[in-house]
């Protein structure tokens, strides 16, 4: 039997559980309060009150997001108050850099520039279609050839511009080189996003040849010339055979020169011809005393110290024999061929160029050389003074004005030097021109006019940079081999031996205060020689508008 459905409105008037009510409904009988006023919910992303018709904006075309809106008005930002590290709205000054100046300049330029500011030139030298350069082989040729200019005495910020130069030919135009005294570093980065390649090489060993100079020179410029074709593996074959030439003078010419560099200085301080013979010879026992120690693995500074000692053994002997000779000049004469000036001009070049590092260690080696000279020579003094050689100090810097005879040596001097340094022989004749200009202008303001000597040095010096860098520009090659050899006549072979023979006669004041006189007076050369060069970079043609750029910030004292 089946029983009754309850009616529905019999199961509305059941009651309900609490569990059927809302906990937020009212109960029975209480009226629902109403909302507060300042309650009113809304959207996060709707607009403040009274900022609504901003939104009329967003039917205006697109922009660029660095252009300021539209709502700005003209007066809001003012060029002319704008900070000068901010790029103005046109851009900086457009860089444009002469095909037609030498590539040195062209290189020096963009090194001393910003890196964002360097423009992007093409590359010289052609790649295969479809081939990017081949990074690291172009890196180690860049690496060689700087090693072979670093070793051969050339500046650092020359050295930087030959190593850019053969980047940007190759293609590589994000490249940053960088050179010290013994270690050579080349970075090239393809991209902001890529990983950058770093490379590098230590200058090991040392050697002088200018001939070896000349030519990776001109391997360079043919490299960052357009009108030729120079492909890696042709840069590989002529760097080949400029490391397997031969010098350009064997060993027995070497030693002659020496001894001639020795006799021809103690001719310019009033020798005759018996004192260049002993000043010759003594130099030459000097020469091949080095050759032997250098032999035997010793340090150069020994090897300078073997040197200094014949030539002042000798004019010791002279003067024990009471020979009416200048003892004097026979030492000093061979001082002359053992003071390192062209080291001395390298280092005070890279300091006046920024490069600290590698002139703060030039200058510590030529501060070695220097001290070794005097330990040589000091020995033999020491031993002459306590076996009663009369050797006066006032009478090595008493001037002999002999104007025929002394330009002369002048040359000879400068001739044997450009010889030592194993110059081409077309370089030879200019050097000997210079290296007499050097001495005129010297004794005309020295001896003539009684003028300051680290003046006269200084002027005499700077005509020689000014001379040599225009050939230079003009020969597209490097500066030294018409600088280095005619700076001989201007070293201060004189002031050094007063200098020692002071010490060795217990004079400690006098002595120090002519070194240091000596000091100055390889300090004029080398910046008189720098001033020279920077004046004919000045006056002949520059690249382009980069000639009205400032220099590098390092080289202005920031």
């Amino acid at each position: 039997m089946v029983a009754e459905q309850p009616h529905g409105d019999e199961e509305d008037r059941k009651p309900q559980s609490d569990e059927a009510h809302s906990a937020f409904t009212p109960p029975a009988g209480v009226q629902a309060p109403g909302l507060p006023e300042d309650d009113h919910p809304t959207s996060e992303f709707a607009l403040p009150e009274g900022l609504e018709g901003l939104t009329e904006q967003a039917d205006e075309p697109e922009r660029s997001a660095f252009a300021p809106p539209s709502t700005w008005t003209t007066a809001t930002f003012d060029a002319r108050l704008a900070h000068p590290a901010y790029t103005p709205a046109q851009g900086g000054p457009a860089v444009r850099l002469s095909k037609d100046a030498p590539w040195q300049d062209r290189m020096r330029t963009m090194l001393r520039m910003p890196v964002g500011d360097r423009p992007v030139p093409e590359a010289i030298q052609r790649q295969e279609e479809g081939s990017g350069p081949a990074v690291p082989r172009v890196l180690d040729l860049t690496l060689r050839i700087g090693e072979l200019l670093l070793a051969g005495g050339e500046g650092a910020e020359d050295v930087e511009a030959a190593m850019f130069a053969i980047c940007q030919a190759y293609g590589l135009d994000r490249c940053e080189p960088t050179v010290t005294f013994t270690l050579l570093s080349v970075t090239h980065q393809p991209s902001l996003v890529d990983d950058p390649v770093t490379a590098s090489r230590t200058v090991r060993r040392r050697g002088t040849d200018y001939t070896r100079l000349t030519a990776v020179y001109q391997l360079v410029a043919d490299i960052s010339a357009a009108d030729h074709d120079v492909t890696l593996e042709e840069a590989y074959r002529r760097l080949a055979l400029i490391r397997r030439n031969r010098h350009p003078y064997p060993g027995w010419a070497l030693t002659t020169a020496a001894g001639g560099l020795a006799g021809a200085a103690s001719v310019l301080l009033g020798g005759g011809l018996w004192v260049f013979l002993i000043a010759a010879a003594g130099a030459m026992l000097g020469d091949r005393l080095a050759w032997l120690a250098a032999g035997r693995g010793l340090p150069e500074f020994y090897q300078f110290a073997v040197a200094a000692v014949p030539p002042a053994a000798l004019g010791v002997a002279v003067s024990l024999l009471h020979w009416d000779l200048r003892p004097s000049a026979v030492i000093t004469g061979g001082l002359f061929a053992l003071i390192p000036g062209r080291a001395l001009v390298a280092a005070v070049q890279d300091g006046l160029t920024g490069f600290y590092i590698t002139a703060s260690a030039r200058l510590l080696e030529v501060a070695y050389f220097f001290v070794a000279i005097v330990v040589g020579v000091l020995t033999a003094l020491y031993v002459g003074v306590h076996l009663g050689a009369k050797l006066n100090p006032e009478g090595t810097v008493a001037p002999v004005e002999r104007p025929g005879v002394q330009i002369a040596a002048a040359m000879v001097l400068s001739l044997t030097f450009a010889v030592l340094l194993q110059q081409e022989r077309s370089t030879v004749l200019f050097a000997m021109l210079n290296g007499a200009v050097a001495w005129v202008v010297f004794a005309a303001i020295a001896m003539t006019a009684n003028g300051s000597a680290v003046l006269a040095t200084a002027v005499a010096a700077g005509l020689v940079g000014l001379f040599g860098q225009l050939r230079a520009r003009y020969e597209h090659t490097s500066s030294l081999p018409y600088v280095t050899a005619a700076i001989g006549p201007l070293l201060p072979g004189s002031a050094t031996y007063y200098g020692v023979l002071n010490i060795a006669q217990n004079r400690i004041d006098a002595g120090f205060a002519s070194l240091a006189r000596a000091a100055a007076l390889a300090l004029a050369i080398a910046i008189g020689v720098n001033l020279g060069g920077e004046l004919a970079r000045m006056f002949l043609r520059a690249p382009g508008s980069a000639a009205a750029r400032r220099a590098a910030k390092r080289t202005r004292g920031f």
